[in-house]
């Protein structure tokens, strides 16, 4: 799966689309109450290769172990890591003017003591703004952790808070969250020294929750990382991306004149209609490649006059 199917986000909405590029506002369904169609374009300042490459962020968290992976990756080394992946999957990467996907595998598990973190949830009322935990020491409110400490007691905060049915949820291993990113391993929470504290998620005492920090033996999940070429030149790697990335290639030919009138008047905003569409509106969605979307989605690449784009349809149906 490619980086731009992976930014992809869907969003439940039951409607259904039935209409053709050219044919009448009559061709999408048309009940007693009207659909709302909202196409969204915001404008990419980057070129589609420039957009497709993959550049590790300056945070130490996920940067530092993305730009270790890449330099024993590139150009043509493997990289194992446990329990977690240290690059996005698929990504483009560009080294000695050749440029390669990245690709990770489970290539074996291994025995190894980790630090586990947990949290018991407490009652609002237990711990005070200024009464401190039953040992004494005062509750520390989640944002004066290191970040590192401060990300994973909120995962396990809102993994309790969901009872383990949120986006957190594959984070955690049974009810305890695994220190194996290196600043993970560095930071507070690997000292053992909030072991028993009590730490809230508000700065008034709200949601507080007791610490323990744990060292286990368990067994992780190897991966090996590698990379793989794609192109030869920056020439080779923009046919990758077009093939790749780009879910809809548009010229002036493409569209009808009130079609690319409408298109124009959309790009960098957005435009709205409920059913029944016009035609020139049901004519660049067909274009688009969305004619028969029933659901919402967006995170998708447009090729037009010279100039990338993101695009999303969202489709709201009454109840």
């Amino acid at each position: 799966m490619s980086p731009s199917r992976r930014r992809l986000l869907q969003t439940a909405a039951p409607a259904v689309l039935a209409g053709v590029a050219g044919c009448t506002s009559g061709g999408f369904s048309d009940t007693d109450q009207s659909t709302e169609y909202t196409l969204s374009i915001d404008t990419i300042d980057a070129s589609p290769t420039e957009h497709a490459l993959y550049e590790p962020s300056d945070d130490p968290l996920f940067g530092d172990p993305a730009r270790a992976a890449l330099a024993a990756i590139l150009p043509d080394g493997t990289h194992r890591t446990y329990g977690f992946t240290p690059l996005p999957e698929d990504s483009y990467v560009a080294g000695e003017e050749r440029y390669f996907q990245t690709d990770s595998a489970v290539t074996g598990r291994q025995e190894m003591d980790r630090t586990l973190v947990r949290v018991e949830s407490l009652d609002d009322d237990a711990v005070g703004e200024s009464d401190g935990d039953e040992s004494g020491a005062e509750a520390i409110h989640v944002d004066a952790l290191d970040r590192p400490s401060a990300r994973v007691i909120k995962i396990l905060h809102s993994n309790s808070a969901t009872r383990g049915a949120g986006a957190s949820a594959d984070l955690i291993r049974d009810d305890a969250y695994v220190l194996r990113r290196p600043a993970e391993r560095d930071s507070q929470l690997a000292t053992g020294d909030l072991d028993g504290r009590v730490i809230t998620m508000t700065a008034d005492g709200g949601f507080p929750y007791r610490v323990s920090v744990t060292t286990e033996s368990i067994r992780e999940t190897e991966y090996t990382t590698r990379a793989i070429p794609v192109a030869d030149d920056e020439a080779a790697f923009g046919k990758v991306v077009f093939a790749a990335e780009i879910d809809a290639e548009l010229d002036d030919g493409s569209l009808s004149m009130a079609a690319r009138d409408l298109l124009d008047r959309a790009l960098g905003g957005e435009h709205t209609e409920s059913t029944p569409l016009s035609t020139a509106f049901e004519a660049v969605l067909a274009a688009l490649g969305v004619a028969t979307a029933d659901e919402s989605l967006n995170g998708r690449l447009l090729w037009y006059d010279d100039q990338l784009y993101r695009y999303g349809l969202y489709i709201d149906t009454p109840e």
